[in-house]
């Protein structure tokens, strides 16, 4: 047996944890800079779609409504938070996103009443509401968690057994483009074989299926039949490049605002490299100017770095990236965006050719760098994020995300901790 535990309007119920009043009351969370609507409360979504333009919504929805910046400090945390609680209860436990995660639930007499009691401990010990949905496999998991959360007579808990009535009238319900793993695009190709629910695609041959689409979606018809065949290392493999950016909270054209924000960038992607165990051959670095703005002379330069031999150390990464900034900056342009890349990934432990300077170094100088690298994620990991960077970051530079609507970081902010009044 297999759970998947999913937090309720995630973004949403963090807000209302710490805010009461928020309950009950329509909320949108916004994307980077405010622009468009990322996350609504169940309130919000028969007045706003996902991903409107805030400055879109009309002034009449806008009074009724409550709009945030979206604050992943808090969100994380309080994503910690969940799963901590769920693994106190569960021995095996997979997140799969900020607000989702797989439970093994083997070997229980009584899943459904294992799995009320954790989600009742969740909402006690951490405020946030959580459905829970339990099949023979992920992606079935995944459509009871979707009749968890939709209907109320399930009480937030659906356990689909194989092959049951309910299993079968629920699949045949199901649109086959909502099934984990298909999407918009194979959901349309699969509507013209005559397949348009997820009880279609249980019933197709598996093996066409791999002929006609991938391996992938063989391995989504043998779940939907009720055989396991997903593990979520296979969704989690390496990334062969790793790319941070973002945009600008406001528009720029001063070569220290965009050196500071390939530092940060060059900095996450390292340490993002480290954390899968991989090494990078090559930094490339992009800037972007606004191609909606048509007034704006437009210029989108991008320039590939090799490192002399693979690396995830951040001080070579962000040295490379720094030259290749200076490379293609042009003075008088009002960039909008700015990023790195990191490419031609490599396992850490695989066999690399290293330069001549490099192998002069030994074997011991390598593994102090390593320790380096290594002290400054443990540091970071612990104590929290930045608390040790490469070069200083201004909180006020015009690079730095707009977050005009931001409620407080209660979680991780010693000087925005909530404030109880007598």
């Amino acid at each position: 047996m297999i759970g998947l535990v999913d937090c309720n309007n995630f973004y949403a119920s963090c807000e209302r944890v710490f805010n009461p009043k928020l309950e009950g009351k329509p909320i949108g969370i916004l994307s980077n800079n405010d622009g468009c609507v990322i996350a609504r409360s169940n309130e919000l979504k028969p007045l706003v779609p996902m991903g409107m333009p805030a400055y879109q919504i009309p002034a009449n929805i806008r009074k009724k409504m409550i709009l945030l910046s979206s604050n992943y400090e808090l969100y994380g945390d309080m994503s910690k938070r969940v799963f901590d609680t769920v693994r106190d209860d569960t021995v095996d436990v997979e997140p799969y996103s900020i607000d989702e995660a797989f439970i093994i639930l083997d070997g229980l007499p009584d899943v459904i009443s294992h799995c009320q009691s954790l989600r009742a401990r969740v909402i006690r010990h951490t405020g946030i509401p959580v459905s829970i949905g339990i099949a023979s496999t992920r992606t079935l998991a995944k459509v009871a968690n979707h009749i968890a959360k939709k209907q109320a007579i399930y009480q937030s808990v659906c356990y689909l057994p194989n092959d049951s009535a309910l299993l079968i009238k629920t699949l045949k319900q199901f649109p086959v483009g909502d099934v984990w793993g298909v999407g918009r695009r194979i959901a349309s190709k699969l509507q013209i074989l005559g397949i348009h629910t997820a009880w279609d695609l249980r019933q197709a041959n598996a093996k066409q299926i791999r002929r006609q689409f991938s391996v992938v979606l063989e391995r989504t018809v043998l779940e939907l039949q009720g055989t396991p065949c997903i593990e979520l290392d296979d969704l989690t493999t390496p990334k062969q490049n790793i790319m941070t950016s973002r945009s600008f909270g406001q528009l720029t054209d001063k070569l220290f605002d965009l050196q500071e924000a390939i530092r940060v960038h060059a900095s996450r992607g390292a340490e993002k490299l480290r954390h899968q165990h991989s090494v990078a051959s090559a930094v490339l670095v992009f800037l972007k100017t606004n191609r909606f703005r048509a007034q704006l002379t437009q210029y989108h330069p991008s320039i590939v770095m090799p490192l002399p031999s693979p690396s995830d150390d951040s001080r070579l990464i962000i040295q490379a990236a720094q030259k290749g900034l200076l490379a293609i900056y042009k003075k008088n342009f009002l960039f909008m965006k700015a990023g790195v890349m990191l490419v031609d990934l490599k396992a850490k432990n695989s066999d690399i050719q290293f330069d001549l300077f490099t192998r002069s170094q030994g074997t011991q100088q390598i593994a102090k760098k390593d320790k380096l690298m290594q002290t400054l994620d443990a540091i970071n990991q612990k104590m929290g994020k930045n608390t040790v960077q490469l070069g200083g970051v201004r909180k006020q530079a015009p690079w730095q995300i707009k977050r005009e609507l931001l409620s407080p970081r209660y979680t991780t902010r010693w000087n925005e901790l909530l404030r109880v009044k007598s």
